[in-house]
């Protein structure tokens, strides 16, 4: 029961944290969203795609069982460790971008970040998301949980690459610089 609750805390906490910053942002006339950077069918079927593996997790750890095999304790409590560091990331990226935050590329201009978690990974949400995603399909061993968080990752990685391009073109030699430092994830 314990096991279950933390596991449903990290994810719904999560969405309340990116949804009611979207509605401080809109208070302080901000707009959350920006512009899809890839194709915006796939992009946003990416992300809500997230959320259908966060809930695989969510209700394996409440006796839901997805998994076709027994999955070994071990790999599970693999999987909670991987879980948690992966909110983590997350988490502390968000907070750590601040008014900078924005889901696609944003409509106008935005502070570069690279203190904190962005001096050690130029995208610790994006690294916080896959790791969450190898912890559902650990968790569940589910072979349609597998296969969405390879898609998942896959239209992620292409995000990235279109959001580091746009960022290129709006820092120039700033981001440059800071990709020469810094890596694309870890």
């Amino acid at each position: 029961m314990i096991e279950a609750a933390l596991v449903t805390i990290l994810p719904a906490g999560f969405l309340v944290v990116l949804f009611g910053g979207g509605v401080l942002f809109l208070k302080r006339n901000i707009e959350q969203d920006g512009e899809a950077p890839i194709n915006r069918t796939l992009f946003y079927l990416s992300k809500y795609s997230i959320l259908a593996l966060w809930g695989a997790m969510v209700l394996q750890s409440w006796g839901i069982r997805l998994s076709f095999v027994g999955v070994p304790r071990s790999l599970q409590l693999i999987a909670l460790l991987v879980w948690a560091c992966g909110f983590a990331f997350m988490y502390a990226g968000r907070f750590t971008m601040k008014d900078s935050f924005r889901l696609g590329t944003p409509r106008e201009n935005t502070r570069l970040r690279t203190d904190s978690l962005f001096s050690i990974s130029r995208n610790p949400m994006y690294v916080g998301v896959y790791l969450t995603i190898a912890a559902s399909a650990l968790y569940t061993v589910n072979p349609l949980v597998i296969l969405l968080g390879v898609f998942v990752i896959a239209v992620h990685h292409r995000i990235v690459r279109a959001e580091e391009k746009h960022l290129r073109n709006v820092f120039g030699r700033e981001y440059a610089e800071y990709c020469s430092r810094v890596r694309q994830y870890i």
